[in-house]
């Protein structure tokens, strides 16, 4: 019950004072923390129960929940671990822990081996299929992800509301907005209708493309309540393009609905710092005080040698940080003599541009991937995961590294993958 309405620190309570613990129990403490953003404890955990308790053997239902903790970290070592217990268990046979694979791998960067498994399936239901979907989405395959949408209406298994999330988020993420477009419209057909998330992918599909009056236009139109997904998604569009006048029409509908939602409020500081509207950042920062608010910290994580390591923007604890610095500080050095330029305009405050340059040598993302250069085997793929939008200076960095050190880079941030290589990015700047 705790684990369902997201009171991770109650159900802890409950499990830690329990004098007996069997597969169930231990399964449903590790579900709690895999479905509420706490992946590293939920693997802590999966170990824990392995190594000090061998008569409580996992069941498909921990293995679902471990795969997921897998997939959310980026740990492919570890994923790839769990999925030989679950050959090994004959858990194989079992859907939801074949469909947990299918998105491990591709959440992973491995979107040709979660293919492989999903290819093998004997029988698919429609999470396998929108599993499939959302994989060619998150890795920036929009027509591929449309193909798989029509194969699976073609098999006789029909879409779910799911579905259509997946593939007008994959849509989003290329800019397919006639066949974004053509797929909303279809909803009707198979008695679905859109919900508040379905609109939040329109607006998002419409925004991204630089179409903000017609996204603005879906908003009104729309013929249910918008949302904090809808009026998110508009927001963000306008961070991507700096429009100030939707921005301030969005946050006036955000603010009332999620007055607690400091991102919001971060978001559109950002547009207001990139119009160099300064009086109106300090407005916003001073908003962010009143209410006792503090900006989501950076977070992201990498494995190396099957060891999880996290960091984040603000990590002054972490015993490597001044050699991660002083590693970031000398290769921003050498890649400026080869035409970098930090992206300034992404922090937030009023500094000289050498303030700014050394707030943006902190960014998570970068801390990870200074470690991975330090720490990884030599040609390995750096693999890292990040709980934000990835700013435009640290891709812009990692595109840099990727040429200057002839390494494959894989980021996974809070929308999508980013595949790093020979100085160009998957993505093609459209994200």
């Amino acid at each position: 019950m705790y684990a369902k309405y997201g009171c991770v620190s109650n159900a802890l309570n409950v499990f830690d004072f329990m004098v007996e613990r069997n597969v169930v129990s231990w399964s449903a403490m590790i579900a709690c923390y895999a479905k509420n953003g706490r992946p590293f404890e939920a693997l802590k955990l999966f170990q824990e129960m392995m190594a000090g308790y061998p008569d409580d053997v996992p069941n498909s239902v921990t293995m679902v929940s471990v795969i997921q903790a897998c997939a959310s970290l980026t740990a492919l070592g570890q994923g790839k671990l769990m999925h030989g217990f679950v050959l090994r268990r004959g858990l194989d046979s079992i859907l939801p822990v074949i469909n947990s694979l299918v998105t491990m791998y591709a959440k992973c960067g491995c979107l040709e081996i979660g293919r492989r498994v999903f290819d093998r399936m004997d029988k698919r239901d429609v999470v396998s299929w929108n599993s499939m979907i959302s994989a060619y989405g998150i890795h920036g395959f929009g027509e591929e992800a449309i193909g798989v949408f029509n194969d699976m209406i073609d098999s006789g298994v029909s879409p779910n509301k799911i579905s259509f999330v997946s593939v007008l988020g994959a849509c989003c993420h290329v800019g397919l907005v006639d066949e974004g477009k053509k797929l909303f419209h279809s909803m009707r057909q198979y008695k679905i209708f859109p919900s508040a998330e379905h609109y939040a992918c329109m607006v998002d599909l419409l925004g991204r493309a630089g179409r903000l009056e017609e996204a603005a236009k879906v908003v009104e139109g729309m013929r249910i309540e918008p949302g904090p997904t809808v009026w998110g998604s508009l927001l963000g569009a306008c961070r991507i393009h700096c429009n100030t006048e939707l921005a301030e029409t969005a946050c006036r509908h955000l603010f009332e609905l999620e007055p607690m939602n400091a991102g919001n409020y971060v978001l559109l500081a950002g547009i207001y710092a990139e119009a160099m509207m300064w009086e109106e950042v300090n407005r916003v920062r001073k908003l962010l005080e009143a209410r006792g608010l503090e900006k989501l910290p950076g977070c992201s994580w990498i494995e190396v040698k099957k060891k999880m390591y996290s960091f984040t923007s603000v990590d002054e604890f972490n015993p490597q940080i001044e050699q991660l610095h002083a590693f970031l500080a000398q290769l921003s050095m050498e890649m400026k003599e080869t035409g970098y330029v930090p992206d300034t305009k992404v922090v937030l405050y009023d500094l000289e541009e050498f303030e700014k340059e050394q707030i943006l040598l902190g960014h998570s993302e970068k801390l990870a991937l200074a470690f991975g250069l330090i720490n990884c085997s030599k040609g390995e793929t750096i693999r890292i995961s990040k709980n934000l939008r990835l700013c435009e200076d640290c891709h812009s960095v990692t595109k840099f590294i990727s040429k200057f050190v002839n390494r494959e880079i894989l980021v996974r941030d809070v929308n999508r993958f980013h595949h790093f290589r020979d100085g160009v990015c998957s993505c093609g700047d459209y994200w």
